[in-house]
């Protein structure tokens, strides 16, 4: 395998101490992932990673990154001594970025962030080697971690960056330093850390502090927020380009006709006219690829290659991925979007369900979270929309109540505490035909109802 760092490197890096000469070929924090040839980056979390470096070593890691002796009798020849592990992780994926060649992609938004960078993989594959950020790693340690992991001849790289505090984004953005900077949406999620949705756009804006001098900021056309976030960008020197459906949009949405397994939309991206044939349903997908394609202009890049190459494109586990799944006396389609949830994104899926030519739509909700004061009102709000979309509704945590109960009797199948007790009711309620969305915030658990209803019965 391709050297990712070697012994003098790592020093360089990260200032540290390390007695053997290796070359090492990947970067994990895991020690129940490691791959033959990893540095393992022992980090404090719920657990102290140094607890496991034995276990990553004897799993076929060739040196550990510590900031403390561990116990467990490692070859101490095979330990990178820094003095913070998170400082040292942080360190090597600043010295990933500045080696690489490659073109640096940042994304982050309130709704779409992981949708998007997932596509721009593709999109941007089209062109050239594409390295992203695995699942969501977009955080203090997720971004540092994507940047360490970047390989030498990658073309292009998109770093997904989140938040769930003021004073977050601009730290990863200048860590990562994109040359294109997408903001996918300001919405509410995390409106209870951050206090109002103004805040949230000033939050989301930061990215702009890490874009590149004469780099390109791709910013939310349909968002009120636009002409802040515009005077911001242009006021450090970048180009602007404006994705949606409002007019004027440089990337726009003119039209967008919904299927059960798919979608097609018209794009009019700075006077050229585009077709994009999707696989993942959905309206919002086919908004985040005006984001896609709005860097793919800004990258001077072709269009028209990456339009067909979004043809490719499916939605991941979590994340709104179509799933057949037995039932008693036959099948049913599971709509995954398990992963995460705000009033957006369950309009979203709530939509990519009402598509489905199911016998009976139903919905399987969790509490959308980190909401304050305005939670309540916020799930509440979307009842109409469950009304609308779906036949039969359960729901599980406190906050659901408020939409569950705001629901006519004949549409509530159940209310329950929390998602291990909704599991089991909810698989013994489905029946052949039957089309299931399951959706809330991650701290709501619904990936313990996703596996109630496919452990051992998944059909495709």
């Amino acid at each position: 395998m391709t050297t990712l760092w070697t012994s003098t490197e790592l020093l360089a890096a990260t200032g540290g101490a390390l007695a053997a000469e290796l070359a090492v070929t990947g970067v994990s924090i895991d020690s129940r992932n490691i791959a033959p040839g990893d540095i393992f980056i022992a980090l404090r979390d719920q657990r102290d990673g140094h607890e496991f470096v034995a276990d990553a070593l004897a799993r076929g890691a060739v040196a550990a990154m510590v900031d403390h002796q561990p116990s467990g009798g490692v070859d101490a020849t095979k330990l990178l001594m820094v003095r913070d592990t998170l400082a040292g992780l942080t360190a090597l994926g600043a010295a990933g970025r500045a080696r690489a060649a490659a073109r640096v992609v940042g994304v982050t938004g309130s709704v779409g962030k992981t949708t998007t960078k997932e596509m721009l993989r593709v999109a941007l594959a089209a062109f050239g080697t594409t390295h992203t950020s695995a699942a969501s790693h977009n955080n203090h340690w997720g971004v540092p971690l994507t940047l360490a992991r970047l390989p030498r001849d990658a073309a292009f790289a998109v770093v997904e960056m989140g938040m769930n505090n003021r004073g977050e984004i601009a730290p990863l953005s200048r860590l990562a330093r994109p040359d294109v900077g997408i903001i996918t949406s300001i919405g509410t999620a995390h409106i209870g850390n951050l206090g109002s949705q103004a805040a949230i756009a000033v939050e989301k804006g930061d990215i702009i502090a890490g874009i590149a001098p004469g780099g390109t900021a791709i910013l939310p056309a349909d968002s009120a927020f636009l002409p802040e976030l515009t005077t911001r960008a242009r006021d450090a020197g970048l180009q602007v380009m404006t994705h949606g459906e409002a007019e004027g949009a440089d990337a726009r949405l003119l039209s967008y006709q919904l299927s059960a397994v798919g979608g097609d939309a018209e794009i009019m991206l700075a006077g050229q006219r585009l077709h994009l044939h999707l696989t993942a349903p959905g309206r919002h997908v086919a908004l985040n690829a005006c984001a896609v394609l709005a860097t793919v202009k800004a990258l001077g890049l072709t269009p028209d290659i990456a339009a067909n190459a979004l043809a490719d494109f499916t939605a991941g586990a979590g994340r709104g991925a179509l799933r057949r799944i037995a039932v008693a006396g036959g099948e049913a389609l599971l709509i995954d979007d398990s992963y995460n949830a705000s009033v957006a994104s369950v309009r979203a899926g709530l939509a990519v369900l009402a598509a489905q030519p199911a016998t009976r739509r139903i919905f399987a909700f969790g509490d959308m979270l980190e909401l304050g004061a305005e939670g309540p009102a916020q799930h509440a709000d979307l009842a109409a929309d469950a009304a609308q979309h779906s036949d039969l509704v359960f729901c599980c945590g406190p906050l659901s109540t408020h939409l569950f109960e705001a629901l006519p009797a004949t549409q509530r199948g159940g209310h329950f505490p929390d998602s291990t007790s909704l599991a089991p009711v909810l698989r013994a309620a489905l029946k052949p035909g039957d089309a299931v969305l399951v959706k809330g915030s991650l701290g709501s658990h619904m990936g313990v109802i996703i596996k109630a209803l496919t452990a051992g019965e998944q059909v495709s």
